[in-house]
């Protein structure tokens, strides 16, 4: 029996899966990274941390798996869009302000490079139109440009810019090889272009004042690609004792998180529906939107289209949320109830949310008409997409004078419900032009909360499908393993084989469909009305 390996790197932890080739999970660990936040708007981490890590969970996940590392013949990598700078020799090149070289990882998370960002959309340029005509400060070329400026004796010293995904598998096979995945989706890079880096457009990059990444045929930031699935290595001597693997282990080109989580999903065996008219939402620390199309479809504010990405002959579109569970997780810690309740629900050896969502059930027989009173605006940390605006900020209407749980728990259940009409704001962006979008497919760690499942499936009227699979962001990087490894012909194929089962949650009509539609119209007032307050405080006195 052959097993492959996944290897997620999320936000706060390294993950790692076994699995056999028909998708089975044998085992899996995990083994938390550090963050580092020197400044408001600064995340940062280590991307030598981030290895341990990985050799850690990696090391664990063998065990747990009672098989012989032997027996392990693929891996694949995924992670987070985040931006890893190294020197000549392969060494940590600081992003820190005060110089700390160890800390050489600017998080997707980190907003340093939002006037950066915003620069560069007022300059302008054709690669645009394949963000939604605005680049995020969310991706690397934004960050590249503060770098550059802010860390002027950084910038000298790096010799490669990696996204982390690319990186992981740079450090397990000392390929420069970078994936199509990442460098199309958030470098700018134009896939349908090909491979051998045809796609960068040089008067771009010059015109954002970031010409030194053309030098040497782009060579800091890739000159060769791949598709995901494809071969981009093995596994050396040094990284495979560290790992706990064998040598020339096949490792495939990356995947970034998100994408994982789609490939390990969207072939899901159930219902009718097919793949292009699936959206899968990968709802964890933040949520991503990806759906995947035979042709190029451009919506504002929604990344995309990306060509060859994930499917080699598919286009993705890429919306998304910069903060969902950990939005949620915000809106409890604000709450003067959450300490009381953190301290039952430990006593109980229960999670609090356990304790809301019971909590919620107690106070009537239908949740959902709970909040009529109580409103979310969800962009605590700004919108990604549809609007596509990081400087927006959160805010919560209908609140009274109490304190307790009941109103956290309002808090809460309004909270999960802004989300949901967060992607549904995205569907109705991406239908306007001319995607056909009927069934959502969850993963990540929020796709295990019934409640936050079933309210998007209301909210949105969509079918929403749940994988039987626990860890399908694990399965999509031993999807890619397996193919590389050739246990399958192409990605096409592992998903039909490995993907598995799941359940089906079916959208209510009548009263709760009436109330989401009122509750929806209140969440898009609510986001007209924060950009009239936003341009109100910025006008200037003359």
């Amino acid at each position: 029996m052959a097993f492959f390996i996944g290897i997620d790197v999320g936000t706060g932890s390294a993950r790692a899966g076994v699995f056999d080739s028909e998708g089975n999970l044998k085992s899996t660990a995990a083994q938390a990274i550090e963050t580092y936040r020197p400044q408001e708007n600064f995340a940062q981490q280590s991307s030598s941390e981030i290895w341990q890590a990985v050799c850690t969970a990696t090391k664990t996940a063998i065990a747990d798996a009672n098989i012989s590392s032997s027996e392990v013949v693929g891996m694949g990598f995924d992670a987070t869009c985040s931006l890893v700078v190294t020197d000549a020799n392969g060494g940590p090149v600081s992003v820190d302000p005060a110089g700390l070289t160890h800390q050489n990882v600017m998080l997707w998370m980190d907003h340093r490079a939002i006037e950066d960002a915003n620069e560069i959309n007022a300059i302008g340029g054709s690669v645009l139109k394949h963000v939604g005509g605005r680049i995020s400060p969310e991706m690397e070329l934004p960050k590249l440009r503060w770098m550059k400026r802010e860390l002027p004796q950084s910038w000298q010293n790096a010799a490669q810019f990696w996204d982390l995904p690319d990186w992981l598998v740079h450090r397990a096979t000392n390929s420069f090889t970078r994936s199509l995945c990442s460098t199309v989706c958030k470098w700018t890079y134009l896939g349908h272009k090909g491979l051998a880096g045809e796609g960068w457009d040089d008067d771009f990059l010059s015109s954002i004042g970031l010409k030194d990444l053309v030098a040497d045929e782009h060579a800091s930031i890739g000159s060769t690609l791949s598709v995901p699935g494809e071969r981009c290595g093995v596994l050396t001597e040094q990284s495979a004792a560290e790992l706990g693997l064998a040598a020339g282990i096949a490792v495939s080109a990356s995947l970034i998180d998100a994408y994982a989580g789609a490939l390990g999903t969207l072939g899901l065996d159930i219902g009718e529906s097919p793949i292009d008219s699936r959206l899968a939402v990968i709802a964890g620390t933040s949520t991503c939107h990806i759906a995947f199309n035979t042709k190029p479809i451009f919506v504002p504010g929604v990344w995309g289209p990306y060509f060859g990405v994930t499917l080699p002959d598919m286009w993705a579109l890429e919306g998304g949320q910069s903060a969902a569970g950990v939005l949620m997780d915000a809106v409890v810690a604000r709450h003067s109830a959450s300490v009381p309740l953190a301290i039952e629900a430990k006593k109980q050896g229960k999670r609090i949310s356990d304790l809301i969502e019971d909590r919620l059930t107690s106070m009537a027989e239908e949740t959902a008409f709970l909040t009529s009173t109580r409103h979310v605006q969800p962009d605590f940390h700004g919108n990604r997409s549809p609007l596509a605006e990081p400087w927006r900020k959160g805010a919560v209407v209908g609140l009274g004078m109490s304190a307790g749980l009941d109103d956290l728990a309002l808090d809460y259940l309004a909270t999960i419900q802004a989300l949901a009409y967060g992607t549904r704001h995205i569907i109705e962006e991406m239908r306007a032009q001319g995607a056909v979008i009927n069934t959502l497919v969850m993963s990540g760690g929020l796709a295990r909360n019934t409640l936050y499942v079933r309210e998007h499936a209301d909210a949105t009227g969509c079918k929403v499908l749940v994988p039987d699979q626990q860890e399908p962001v694990l399965l999509g990087c031993a999807m890619l393993g397996a193919v590389a490894a050739g246990e399958f012909t192409d990605l096409r194929q592992a998903m039909k084989v490995m993907s598995g089962q799941g359940r089906m949650v079916e959208p209510r009509q009548g009263s709760i469909n009436n109330y989401h539609n009122n509750k929806y119209k209140v969440f898009r007032k609510m986001q007209d009305d924060y950009s009239k307050y936003n341009a109100m405080m910025m006008t200037k006195e003359k």
